[in-house]
């Protein structure tokens, strides 16, 4: 017994470690006290339009103005030299795990998936961590709003759209229930004969799957009826938690793979009055008229995969976000769901740009596109006053890979780029320095010299 106890205490200290070593370090950013105007830059305003030589100013976490005339800016702003530099919004990951989970072999750091296959009354934004060192790299690469998204069994919970800067997940959320995520099975597809049997067994448990979702939806319209006609209906908390679905508040995202998946989900949700926004967009060209006719737009699932399934043709990812422009489908362009990758999310509108989607409506994919389908686009996506003062400033185009995020705001807050990953950097190439082989930096002479 007593070795069984050390094992465990041995195997609780050995994850709190590691949980302990994935932690960012970093000060959080104060909130803004001082008005800032940038000067001359390229301003991408996220809709699609693009104002060269162009001043914007925000104060108190909003933007207070933007154009060639700065008489509204304040007299004793920042001024920050744009010049040959681009001003984009904040870039956002549509759908992603960023801050859910951490280390992949530590099920202890995992945080995404709720116990059970029906748990609509789980929360995302509740579990996101906020030290977690995924997030430095991701907005050192522009990237500074996410919508996070549970996973797991048929309603995995609500998906919540967070910021990337704050000290706790209170501080992070920025829309706490933005939909409900449900994953809608898939059936097998026909094989050989011989594999029959076994595709039998797969099928009835999705059809078992896809039965109990909506009997849980079916329930909860039961109960909110019982309850509005008596008050004293006990409480129920998964039906509770299903009310903003069923009420149109929030849409469902609806993740569903392959064209069979994409006809059955969208007409289950049709047939309940829900919203319905598809998320992954896998076999989503199969079936392009109905998607625009009963969902309100895609959330495409990246563009760096591979096809979902050996009939479609290679380049199916890659020509998704074409499209469904072309059919006249809103979308918006996500990472690849990971917790780690959030940071090449400009790059999977760059390869859609490659296989023939027009620019503006990629610059749109990442930014007021996905705030729209969000539910955030009045606060956030674009540069216009009034909205979240959160934006990148470049020093080139950021869907090019050499390019370069110079400095970020998230609410006017200005937030440290360093990361882990820059750290290690810095770190060797002291190494080089004490050699003699690597330039020391360059340090202002204002700058008091830190070794």
């Amino acid at each position: 017994m007593n070795t069984g106890i050390t094992i465990v205490v041995a195997l609780a200290l050995g994850c709190a470690a590691s949980r302990a070593h994935s932690q960012d370090l970093g000060i959080k950013a104060p909130p803004q006290r001082r008005a800032v105007l940038i000067r001359g830059a390229e301003l991408h305003v996220g809709d699609g339009r693009v104002l060269r030589d162009t001043s914007l100013w925000f104060d108190a976490g909003r933007i207070a103005g933007l154009g060639a005339d700065e008489r509204g800016a304040a007299a004793d702003a920042e001024a920050i030299d744009g010049r040959g530099l681009q001003l984009w919004p904040g870039l956002i990951d549509a759908a992603s795990l960023l801050g859910l989970n951490e280390i992949g072999s530590i099920g202890a750091t995992a945080d995404f998936d709720e116990i059970g296959d029906l748990t609509p009354e789980a929360i995302a934004a509740t579990a996101v961590n906020p030290d977690a060192t995924t997030l430095p790299v991701a907005r050192s690469n522009g990237v500074l709003v996410v919508g996070v998204f549970p996973q797991g069994g048929g309603i995995a919970g609500h998906a919540s759209v967070i910021q990337l800067d704050g000290w706790t997940s209170e501080d992070l959320a920025v829309k706490r229930v933005a939909g409900l995520v449900v994953e809608w099975p898939e059936l097998p597809r026909r094989e050989a004969r011989a594999a029959r049997p076994a595709q039998d067994g797969l099928r009835a448990r999705a059809l078992a799957a896809r039965a109990a979702i909506d009997r849980a939806f079916r329930e909860a319209r039961a109960w909110l009826d019982a309850r509005a006609a008596d008050p004293r209906v006990a409480h129920d908390l998964r039906s509770a938690a299903l009310e903003p679905a069923l009420a149109r508040q929030v849409p469902v995202f609806l993740r569903a793979r392959g064209g069979e998946a994409i006809r059955s989900g969208l007409a289950w949700a049709n047939g309940l009055g829900l919203r319905c926004v598809l998320v992954g967009g896998e076999g989503a060209q199969e079936c392009l008229e109905l998607i625009a006719q009963r969902a309100e737009g895609v959330i495409v699932g990246g563009t760096h995969r591979l096809p979902a399934h050996p009939d479609e043709p290679y380049d199916a990812p890659f020509t998704l976000p074409t499209r469904l422009a072309a059919a006249g489908i809103a979308f918006c362009i996500a990472g690849d769901g990971s917790h780690s990758n959030a940071r090449n999310l400009p790059y999977h509108a760059a390869t859609a740009i490659a296989f023939g989607l027009a620019r503006d409506a990629a610059e749109r994919a990442i930014t007021s596109s996905a705030a729209t389908l969000l539910g955030v686009g009045d606060e956030l996506g674009t540069l216009a006053v009034g909205r979240r003062a959160t934006l990148i400033l470049v020093d080139g185009d950021p869907l090019e890979l050499t390019s370069r995020v110079v400095a970020a705001w998230i609410d006017g807050r200005r937030i440290d780029l360093a990361n882990k990953q820059t750290q290690l950097a810095e770190k060797y190439r002291e190494k080089y320095r004490q050699l003699g082989i690597w330039p020391e930096p360059v340090v202002p002479a204002d700058t008091p010299t830190r070794r």
